[in-house]
């Protein structure tokens, strides 16, 4: 950060502000901290516009006036931000942050509070020192244009904020003094293996749950189920541990069996459900597809998909997760409980786990513009 921005406080943009950027950036607002809005949803910024963000939490709703613009006026911006928070779906990541890009100054930053392993693609596009990545866990959905439904305390919303080059280091402990505002931080030396942890639970939890019209707690407890997330999870694991991802714990677990590659989808789902949401919480898939969106299944179970091809492995729960998700996209299947039988047709699959290479981590990165 620069020495004005730190006396005066940073100029912040949430970049995104559906459920949870709302929630966050609300929050900074209500901390005193100075936040610009900026959405692609029309109706949302002018509701924002007319009656401020409202969050819901409970039986109680909070008013919150911000400043917020639609993304055609970003070219009509002059001053530059301090810190962006990027909270667009994966899939948009690349147009929003060269979006943003001219709003940069030399020490600003932006933070991929995404899911998905967006942060090289941040990178690309504003330079690897001024990009920081976050894991996010905050249980939350938007239905009405300009109303948030917050459905986690402040103690069950937790972050992971990390850098992925040396040079970005220095805006980690700034950012994560702000998320603190919003909720638990972590701030994480190993931020890449962090979202890849984030994203074995997704691909365990989102788009299984919503191929079936179901909540996340109701998909775990669905007879057979269970066997299917665990499998797309563990796939997940087996392709961390190819690539030389560290299986860790997140969300503040402790234990071995939050570190152990063969108890660690267990675990975090088991925990998820008892402690971090709601029994009728909708997975963010499926919230998309209620607003004839398309969702980020691509970015989830693709992306295990294509990194297990470059190790020789097998992913056939997470394909088969993936071809069903797209067809429920396309119009060409319905979302329906019923849909578990063509989910467990691929735990039948042998599943190919080769030996940990022996090539280190760094050697795989993907090389940075």
């Amino acid at each position: 950060m620069s020495r004005n921005a730190h006396a005066a406080g940073p100029r912040v943009a949430v970049l995104g502000t559906g459920a949870n950027g709302s929630i966050i950036g609300a929050d900074l607002v209500e901390a005193g901290v100075d936040v610009t809005f900026i959405d692609q949803w029309p109706a949302n910024i002018e509701a924002i516009r007319a009656h401020g963000i409202r969050v819901q939490s409970g039986e109680t709703v909070r008013a919150t006036r911000v400043p917020a613009h639609h993304l055609c006026e970003v070219a009509e911006m002059r001053e530059p931000f301090d810190i962006v928070f990027l909270l667009v779906k994966a899939y948009d990541t690349r147009w929003a942050a060269e979006l943003i890009a001219p709003l940069l100054h030399r020490d600003s930053v932006v933070v991929g509070v995404q899911n998905g392993m967006t942060g090289d693609v941040i990178a690309e596009a504003v330079g690897v020192d001024r990009t920081l990545a976050a894991v996010i866990e905050v249980t939350s959905a938007m239905y009405t244009p300009g109303l948030s439904e917050r459905h986690s305390a402040y103690d069950r919303c937790w972050f992971a904020v990390g850098a992925l080059d040396p040079s970005a280091e220095r805006h980690v402990p700034v950012v994560a003094e702000l998320l603190r505002h919003v909720g638990v931080v972590e701030e994480s030396g190993d931020i890449q293996s962090a979202k890849w942890m984030k994203l074995i639970l997704n691909v365990a939890e989102l788009v299984t749950s919503a191929v079936l019209d179901l909540s996340i707690a109701d998909c775990a407890r669905h007879p057979g189920m269970r066997e299917v997330m665990l499998a797309a999870g563990n796939e997940a694991v087996a392709v961390a541990q190819a690539h030389g991802y560290r299986i860790r714990p997140i969300f503040g677990m402790e234990g071995d069996a939050a570190a152990s590659p063969d108890t660690f989808v267990a675990e975090i789902l088991d925990n998820l459900v008892a402690n971090y949401i709601q029994p009728d919480s909708r997975a963010t898939v499926l919230q998309d597809w209620m607003k004839h969106r398309r969702s980020e299944v691509s970015e989830l179970h693709g992306e295990v998909v294509r990194l297990a091809s470059r190790y020789g492995m097998d992913t056939p729960v997470n394909a088969k997760v993936w071809e069903l998700g797209l067809k429920v996209e396309r119009g060409e299947l319905i979302a329906s409980p019923a849909n578990v039988a063509l989910m467990q047709q691929a735990l039948r699959e042998p599943v190919l786990v080769p030996a940990r290479s022996a090539e280190r981590p760094e050697q795989r990165r993907r090389p940075l513009a």
